[in-house]
């Protein structure tokens, strides 16, 4: 037997193009019922059912009961990692241009429970700029003026590093190709977004709309 760990079996439950498109609609963030991700997989209820215990034996999927609905989600973690596969695909399909076709989805975006896309690199390279983030090596560690930029902005670093979270992670960005911020920070600030009403998730889709006042006032708490 071959040391370190099988990556077949992980590889396989992926493969699947049922299974992809399932784990693909749950990147989002969140939880959807069999129903939902049998019609996200073109399949039969049945199938879909078959395919959900494959991914949730294997630890792909967490599994919820609500009344009579099964709800399925994925952790951060295994979003990541999907979408890395997603810019590791792209790449060795030869696309000329990397990520999402739909403006949308490239300009803002939700990556399980941070912001992806053109807007949070952007908002990486503010806080970078004002020595509030630092990328060390493959991952951002917070810089010196962090605390007092995020008491202003209403955010308790101190109780998010009592998480068994991590404060900071580098999320490859799929359309990007650059890291943004996920972590408990990262999550933390989507919220501040969401709770502000300066921006919000359309529905059915991963795609995050900005008002012209949350564009501006995002704007003036991560200027470029």
């Amino acid at each position: 037997m071959r040391d370190g760990p099988d990556i077949s079996r992980i590889a396989n439950l992926i493969g699947d193009p049922a299974r992809a498109n399932m784990l693909e609609a749950l990147i989002g963030g969140m939880a959807l019922t069999a129903t939902e991700l049998a019609n996200e997989a073109g399949v039969t209820p049945q199938t879909a059912s078959a395919h959900l215990f494959k991914l949730t034996d294997g630890g792909l999927l967490t599994m919820a009961k609500h009344g009579r609905h099964r709800y399925f989600r994925i952790d951060a973690e295994t979003a990541e990692v999907l979408e890395s596969l997603m810019i590791f695909s792209a790449d060795r399909q030869m696309r000329t241009r990397p990520g999402p076709r739909d403006a949308a989805m490239r300009h803002a975006r939700v990556c399980y429970d941070h912001l992806a896309g053109e807007v949070a690199i952007a908002m990486v390279d503010s806080l970078a700029a004002q020595q509030v983030l630092v990328q060390a090596g493959e991952t951002f560690v917070t810089g010196p003026g962090a605390d007092e930029f995020f008491l202003r902005a209403g955010i308790d670093l101190d109780r998010l590093k009592d998480r068994r979270r991590p404060l900071c992670r580098a999320c490859m960005d799929w359309s990007m190709r650059r890291p943004h911020l996920a972590g408990s920070l990262g999550a933390a600030i989507f919220d501040l977004v969401l709770d502000r009403k300066w921006a919000w998730r359309e529905n059915g889709s991963r795609v995050v709309r900005f008002s012209p006042e949350g564009k501006r006032a995002f704007g003036v708490l991560f200027p470029v």
